[in-house]
């Protein structure tokens, strides 16, 4: 999302907080900032509460455990940058508006098919917490009316707890993972594309703070296992996906949605092809293609704007090894096995 690299300040090295700071309670959005731990590099992030994120786009995040209002029947989509994203999107609101849009040649991309995603980005089908937008504050997602698909790349500790409730009135949490060296090259280009193809690091210098967990939304092995745990904790609120698995038969993963969104397919519906037309309807390629997701920009608040064109680049499972070393390689492997141990959690 456009959070991963928007409000660059162009600082670097780190700054930690004054003595003064810290004895005094900051009274602004402003005084806050100047409190907290500053990283520069391949993008600027400040961290809070153990996670390095986005200066500019903090003061939405903050709020968001204060003034969202989970409801039993909400659906978040929660992922960390570049994990398929736009995909799960693009699934999950096919899948939980079918009963709407779902008629004879509605999916058609290439024969008059009338289904919103054929000229709604997903992006935009589906708001995002802490990306305010014209029409998708936290004001707005409030007024729309039940059941709400939500997104977000916000890590469980900084949602309400209401989110996973203990009685199970929490609402239900897709979650979905992908290998962190292709995370990283996909993000590498992103924040590239959103720079007109400039970086002020090299490739390897990013990678080594990608490693130390300096990375938008990062520690990225932090960020899944707070899901991880909790998937783990709570299987009937919490589904736990992993985008390798997701592509590798993705009428299943649509299958397994939407049983968990608790409208499953029908025998009749399984029988007319429907999931099946829903991954064509998402797949890469259409989405891809579609007019509307090649030209045009799209508002990611904070006067942002990225090209809709800029969140599909390839969608390629294990194209890292185009870009990367077999070294480079080797090291967010260590990495990830090493924070990882002992949870279950195994790339």
């Amino acid at each position: 999302m456009a959070q991963a690299a928007a409000s660059e300040s162009g600082k670097s090295g780190t700054k930690t907080p004054t003595s003064a700071a810290d004895e005094a309670e900051p009274k602004s959005y402003s005084d806050l900032l100047s409190t907290l731990p500053a990283r520069g590099g391949w993008v600027s992030l400040v961290q809070y509460q153990n996670y390095w994120l986005n200066p500019g786009r903090l003061q939405h995040i903050i709020p968001v455990k204060e003034l969202y209002k989970p409801r039993a029947d909400d659906i978040i989509l929660a992922t960390y940058l570049k994990c398929g994203t736009t995909w799960l999107k693009a699934l999950a609101f096919a899948i939980t508006t079918r009963g709407r849009h779902h008629h004879a040649g509605a999916f058609a991309a290439d024969d008059g098919g009338d289904h919103p995603l054929l000229t709604v980005h997903p992006q935009e089908a589906v708001p995002h917490l802490e990306v305010h937008t014209p029409g998708q504050g936290l004001a707005d997602i409030e007024m729309l009316q039940s059941p709400r698909l939500l997104g977000t790349h916000l890590p469980l500790s900084l949602l309400p707890p209401a989110v996973v409730a203990t009685s199970g009135s929490g609402c239900r949490v897709v979650y979905l993972c992908r290998q962190p060296k292709d995370v990283f090259v996909s993000l590498w280009h992103f924040v590239m594309d959103m720079r007109g193809g400039r970086s002020p690091v090299e490739m390897d210098a990013a990678l080594s703070m990608f490693c130390e967990g300096v990375s938008p939304f990062g520690p990225v092995w932090e960020h899944y296992l707070e899901y991880w745990k909790e998937s783990l904790a709570r299987p009937e609120q919490v589904l736990f996906m992993r985008y390798e698995e997701m592509v590798a038969d993705p009428v299943r993963a649509v299958k397994t949605l939407a049983g968990f969104f608790a409208v499953p397919f029908t025998e009749e519906e399984e029988r007319a092809g429907v999931p099946e037309e829903i991954v064509r309807l998402c797949s890469f390629e259409t989405l891809s293609g579609l007019e509307s997701n090649r030209t045009g920009d799209l508002d990611c608040g904070d006067n942002t704007v990225i090209g809709k064109s800029t969140f599909f680049r390839k969608g390629k499972v294990g194209d890292w090894e185009n870009h990367m070393t077999k070294e480079m390689g080797k090291k967010v492997d260590d990495v990830f096995e090493e924070k990882l141990k002992g949870s279950g959690l195994v790339f």
